[in-house]
């Protein structure tokens, strides 16, 4: 019998008319939209059916969006489907802003909460640094030790001082991503390429996220999470900062804070979950960003991502 694992998609798996078809073929999906929409006091479901994309890609319109997704499909396989999150995943993961997801699946979060705490979250990161101070760029053929060694070598700057840089996202199958002062970012690209990098670009982003710039985020983050704290999740969590299972609601707190501004551990996490005995990773809401990376890691592993009616039918078939 599969052990499954339920993932939860990040920024950049955002589009415009993502959850229109499944609003149109089942209320329980309506029903999420529409508590989402309450909840923020905006037609967030309008942005998301129709754009524009510029809009949608807002950090804090795309943060609920991805939310409001995923928990679609979770309501629409608990309603229709009959499978609860509780019954059928031994653990849940979410990319970045997908560990809220993750948690309100879980039962962590009501879903009003989970979406006001990524509103807070989006505007929080927006506000923390200027446009323009920061940046990120995807290092593409590259391991953790070498981005760390080319972050190392360009956070210093000519002038002799040293800005931020480090990074945020180490996905798996040669992609890590790298975050900070706009400076250091540019001359990590030229290293990268320098030491034979495969390839090295700049990210299409508002802001550098998980780096130590995003410190006033963080803070904010710590503040709405006291005003908000998580329940106790029916399903173990597996976090974003540790790539270990967490249960406990205030250390699950800590570690969302800590998130904003730490690395996303994101190989480490889907290999800590084929090591617990996950031979079924399902990606719940928009796109088959993790699908894909989760194929590079585990290709062995049974692989299926659910975001449209015909593929919560097909999931359904092997659930």
């Amino acid at each position: 019998m599969a052990v499954h694992a339920f993932l939860f998609p990040g920024q950049g798996s955002q589009a415009p008319g993502m959850a229109k078809d499944l609003a149109t073929a089942f209320p329980a999906a309506r029903e999420v939209l529409q508590e989402v929409d309450d909840a923020l006091g905006q037609h967030l479901s309008r942005l998301m059916a129709e754009g524009p994309a510029e809009e949608l890609t807002l950090t804090e319109n795309a943060q609920p969006a991805l939310l409001a997704h995923a928990m679609a499909v979770v309501r629409v396989l608990e309603r229709d489907g009959g499978k609860t999150v509780a019954g059928t995943a031994a653990v849940v993961a979410g990319h970045s802003l997908g560990e809220y997801a993750a948690i309100a699946a879980a039962g962590g979060f009501a879903l009003a909460d989970a979406a006001r705490l990524l509103k807070l979250r989006g505007q929080a990161m927006q506000r923390a640094v200027p446009p323009g101070v920061g940046a990120m760029a995807a290092l593409l053929g590259a391991d953790l030790e070498q981005a760390a060694e080319v972050c190392a070598e360009a956070a210093a700057t000519p002038e002799g001082g040293r800005e931020v840089i480090g990074v945020a996202n180490d996905n798996g199958g040669g992609q890590v991503v790298i975050s900070g002062h706009a400076g250091a970012v540019d001359r990590a690209i030229e290293i990268a390429k320098a030491k034979g990098i495969r390839r090295a670009m700049k990210l299409p982003v508002s802001a550098p996220f998980h780096c130590a710039l995003m410190a006033p985020a963080a803070d904010a983050m710590a503040e709405a999470l006291a005003r908000i704290p998580p329940r106790a999740p029916l399903v173990p969590i597996v976090a974003n900062v540790t790539a270990a299972k967490v249960t406990q609601p205030a250390e699950i707190a800590r570690l969302l804070v800590e998130q904003v501004t730490a690395t996303v551990r994101w190989r480490e996490s889907i290999l800590a979950m084929g090591a617990l005995g996950v031979d079924s990773f399902v990606e719940l809401g928009s796109g088959k960003v993790l699908t894909g990376l989760m194929k590079r890691l585990l290709p062995d592993a049974r692989a299926a991502a659910a975001g449209t009616p015909a593929e919560i039918e097909d999931l359904l078939k092997i659930l």
